[in-house]
């Protein structure tokens, strides 16, 4: 698998995967996270123009999606808890894949840790598959924060040194 910039071409395939996304949250207890239109052709547009969304290919196809950028997150300056530095960090938000090519959204996670050794992400509380799969890549339960909606998610971050 490879991690390439999403280009502006990609969109089709990059909104597919969104919404194989939601109809498997939805089925999966976690229809409220990403809703039915979440996120926007024009959310995605904007991030393949500064260059933050990525995706993983798997023998040339388009195989999952995600944010990245090393940038503070507003949302994240506040937590009920406690993150685990204050260091600059990567930040990774709307991972999707195909569904089925094993291991891509891990590859994808994996990339991430690779641009920088601390990187936060959060996710729904009802998004179980992406809670148990930080958990196995080693980050740690930080707390709460809010979106901004005002909806809460699970804080995570992982800081690994070298």
């Amino acid at each position: 698998m490879e991690i390439r910039n999403s280009k502006s071409s990609d969109i089709l395939d990059i909104l597919k995967l969104y919404e194989n996304a939601r109809v498997f949250m939805a089925q999966n207890g976690n229809a409220s996270q990403w809703g039915t239109t979440y996120p926007s052709k024009e959310l995605i547009e904007a991030d393949i123009g500064a260059r933050k969304s990525y995706v993983c290919l798997h023998a040339g196809k388009i195989v999952a999606t995600f944010y990245f950028a090393i940038e503070d997150e507003p949302t994240y300056a506040k937590i009920n808890g406690a993150w685990l530095n204050n260091l600059a960090y990567g930040v990774v938000h709307r991972v999707a894949s195909d569904g089925v090519t094993k291991g891509a959204g891990t590859f994808c996670i994996q990339w991430a840790m690779s641009q920088i050794d601390n990187i936060k992400i959060d996710t729904h509380q009802n998004n179980k598959p992406m809670q148990n799969l930080l958990e196995k890549l080693g980050f740690v339960r930080c707390g709460i924060i809010n979106v901004d909606d005002g909806s809460e998610r699970i804080a995570f971050q992982r800081y690994s040194p070298s």
